[in-house]
């Protein structure tokens, strides 16, 4: 084998192929046992079916049918089929299954040079957003820090990823550039981040900043995920209710849409720990197709319903959320559900070959957390949105940047306007 970083599912079939036994029958087929359960035919447990054609592998567990991608079992027949153990322990090549894998293209040149711009680039498309925000009247009171520079030393010091203070030195050569009037001081940034007054102009910014690349989207994936923060659950609570509290910390959860082509951000939602994802799907379309014009949405199981899959299908575009094992088309009367359910059943390989495109979001959170961290360092729940609504800015920032160099894309914002502040901070 050669020796390069094996993917999970990689590593798990290795695990399968030591410990244990698989069978090929005459025909060519292997029976792969089951990691739950019983193990072993003999013991009467559960197995697979894995038939190795170097051409089109194929596999009956539900991983392989949901991706249509090598799944571990076919990984564990591969690795079986490659060696081979001999009296003497010997290990021997005795066969070598190629089979393909997909692979990603990328411009290397576009990629390099977006990154070695990303943070100059960055600041100047940043100061170019917050010129679009107006300042609030004031009638009395000590005069205000300027909210332009307020969302522009918030949304830096995110991207940054350090500390307020040690964020100084990079919001000093920002002001000599002129993209501050005023040079604030690490506490104030900490005040920035409780003001209510940030969270919808930042839900504007984010909209804003996607607008540039409407020209390349036209298919979108939804998903949530959650951003753990410094606050655990009260001890009372785990003391005097439920013990196993006790180490669980609070965390936000992030429901978005995202394009599947450059993984910018759509539209967002932001609830606490129990918010429920469906509920978030109509309004996280209707925004998206008010900016955008949709072909296609996927999303997972937990987002299908009757009402889901007809909010996509009211902005003409069409709708891969796949049905349960238990679906059927006589759960209901509703048209909708029986037209997309025998779609979804007499085109399944078509259906989860699109249906693959939702693996786009969960890179898309895995760009927002490797990138901005998957955790909240701020103490309240209004610092806590404010924080999280600055990783999703940047990293649109960081897409539109990549798209500059690999699409030629010259963003330009505030041609229009798309929403006021008070109907921003509505959708929030």
């Amino acid at each position: 084998m050669e020796t390069e970083q094996l993917s999970a599912r990689e590593l798990r079939a290795l695990e399968i192929a030591a410990k244990s036994k698989l069978v090929r029958a005459n025909d060519g087929r292997w029976f792969v046992p089951s990691q739950s359960g019983k193990s072993g035919m003999s013991q009467g447990g559960s197995y697979y079916v894995v038939k190795p054609d170097p051409a089109r592998p194929h596999c009956t567990c539900p991983d392989f049918e949901s991706r249509q991608m090598r799944c571990k079992h076919i990984f564990a027949v591969e690795y079986t089929i490659q060696r081979e153990e001999t009296a003497d322990g010997e290990t021997v090549v005795t066969e070598t299954l190629k089979v393909s894998r997909k692979t990603y293209s990328q411009d290397w040149p576009a990629y390099n040079k977006a990154q070695t711009d990303e943070k100059a680039l960055f600041q100047r498309l940043l100061h170019q957003l917050c010129l679009g925000i107006d300042q609030p009247s004031q009638a009395m009171g000590r005069p205000r820090v300027p909210l332009q520079d307020m969302i522009f030393s918030s949304a830096f010091k995110v991207y940054s990823t350090v500390s307020a203070r040690r964020f100084m030195t990079d919001l000093r050569e920002a002001f000599a550039k002129g993209y501050i009037s005023k040079l604030p001081c690490y506490n104030t940034i900490f005040n920035y981040f409780e003001s209510e007054i940030l969270t919808p102009h930042l839900g504007l910014l984010i909209q804003e900043s996607s607008l540039p690349l409407r020209a390349l989207e036209s298919s979108f994936a939804v998903d949530s995920s959650g951003f753990s923060t410094s606050k655990f659950v009260q001890w009372v609570q785990a003391k005097h209710y439920n013990p196993k509290l006790m180490e669980k910390r609070e965390w936000l959860k992030v429901h978005l849409m995202c394009g599947v082509k450059t993984n910018v951000v759509t539209a967002i939602r932001i609830t606490d720990r129990y918010g429920a994802d469906s509920p978030q799907f109509k309004p996280l379309v209707d925004e998206t197709g008010e900016n955008f014009t949709m072909a296609a949405v996927s999303a997972d199981k937990a987002y299908l319903s009757s009402a889901n899959l007809q909010t996509v299908l009211d902005h003409n575009a069409m709708p891969f959320i796949p049905f349960k094992a238990n679906s059927s088309a006589k759960w209901t009367t509703n048209p909708v559900w029986q037209r997309m359910y025998h779609y979804f059943s007499y085109n399944q390989r078509y259906f989860l070959q699109r249906y693959h495109e939702r693996s786009n979001v969960e890179s898309t959170f895995s760009m927002i957390k490797r990138k901005f961290g998957d955790s909240l360092r701020s103490k309240t729940k209004t610092a806590q949105v404010n924080e999280a609504l600055c990783k999703i800015l940047c990293h649109n920032l960081c897409c539109l940047i990549q798209s500059m160099f690999e699409f030629q894309v010259q963003p330009d914002f505030w041609q229009e306007e798309e929403l006021t502040p008070t109907q921003g901070l509505e959708r929030l």
